[in-house]
């Protein structure tokens, strides 16, 4: 049967041969990829999906229902490293998948499941992968947002949209965040997560230090979290805020995800914890300057999004990484006094949906 006749919308049930998607491993795309795998289960309900990771994102698969197994191998960025491909390649080989969605446009990424011989290897034109894949797409430019490009991969070739994606679920068991809260002797009591860095300094807004202080002077907990390379942010954050901020940044991914799921509100930058956050279902806050929340939003939705709207900026969104123009007012003109009495109203609104 040729797969990508089926109608959209139609469940095939005969077929169970193992699917791989191989993802981005942005932390924020990888959450997104969950759409993906929510697509192809909902065309595919007995077909088990495993996912392509990277070491660092590979807690996350833990959380994610409908993965049967996270792939972790570790490809360098910049060069091709063959005999690591090979392994690769002789790894999926022992798996037996009968289809591999390749949702980056990278030649490199192609290559393992070619040298597999998975019989279905799916991907748009892009960067010279004639040969490496079999199941070519088109139109990927006129598909505006990351996530049409990536879920119509999974779904017949030609099929129209959906008018809505499955949005993306991380799923953290109740007791592992007990467990989680009384490792790093923290209350019972609700806290605010406090989300400082993002790849690229424009994205980073300035003012978390401030905002720290004025949420503790309100009788709230604050929790910094981050990787590593926002140790300095978070020094910074809990010697505005006091003791009763918290500096929970460090190397393991699952720390970061156990934070999130356990506070009572995230404020975060267009970042791969605010996609975290929002995918648990935590009231998120994501602030937003040179980057368009049309376009890099979770789809899960959030409990805020904050934005410069003091004046229109022709440079906004300007998706750069440093700030060339107008001495980065997009974040500059957003007040840490904002953002606070934000939190607190999500926070009470969130108090009362639990009440209810």
């Amino acid at each position: 049967m040729n797969r990508d006749s089926q109608l959209s919308g139609s469940a095939d049930r005969s077929d169970t041969r193992p699917i791989l998607i191989v993802p981005y491993m942005w932390i924020g795309d990888f959450v997104r990829n969950h759409t993906v795998v929510r697509v192809l289960k909902e065309r595919w309900p007995n077909r088990p999906v495993d996912l392509l990771t990277t070491s660092l994102c590979a807690p996350l698969v833990d959380y994610m229902p409908g993965v049967r197994a996270g792939i972790v191998w570790d490809l360098p960025r910049s060069r091709l490293a063959v005999g690591r491909q090979f392994g690769l390649a002789k790894l999926l080989r022992e798996r037996n998948y009968g289809t591999a969605l390749v949702l980056p446009r990278t030649w490199k990424a192609a290559i393992a499941p070619a040298l597999a011989g998975i019989p279905e290897r799916v991907g748009f034109v892009g960067e010279f992968r004639f040969g490496l894949l079999n199941r070519w797409r088109w139109g990927e430019k006129k598909l505006p947002r990351f996530i049409d490009k990536n879920a119509a991969l999974a779904q017949p070739d030609g099929a129209p949209l959906p008018p809505e994606w499955p949005v993306p679920q991380l799923r953290v068991p109740a007791e592992d965040i007990v467990r989680w809260r009384q490792a790093n002797g923290l209350s019972a009591g609700a806290a605010v997560a406090l989300a400082p860095g993002s790849v690229g300094v424009s994205k980073r807004w300035t003012y978390y230090p401030e905002a720290a202080r004025l949420l503790v002077e309100r009788g709230l907990e604050v929790w910094v979290v981050g990787g590593p390379s926002e140790k300095g942010l978070a020094q910074e954050i809990v010697a505005a805020g006091g003791p009763d901020v918290r500096d929970l940044t460090g190397t393991d991914l699952r720390n970061g995800v156990l934070a999130m799921a356990a506070a009572g509100v995230a404020i975060s930058n267009d970042s791969g914890l605010m996609h975290i956050a929002a995918a648990l279902g935590t009231p998120t806050m994501g602030i937003f300057g040179p980057t368009s929340p049309y376009l890099w939003a979770p789809l899960n939705g959030l409990a805020a999004t904050v934005v410069h709207d003091k004046s229109v900026l022709s440079c906004q969104p300007c998706q750069s990484t440093i700030c060339k123009m107008n001495d980065h007012r997009c974040m500059r003109d957003i007040a840490a006094s904002e953002v606070v009495a934000i939190a607190q109203r999500v926070l009470s609104e969130a108090g009362a949906r639990v009440t209810t």
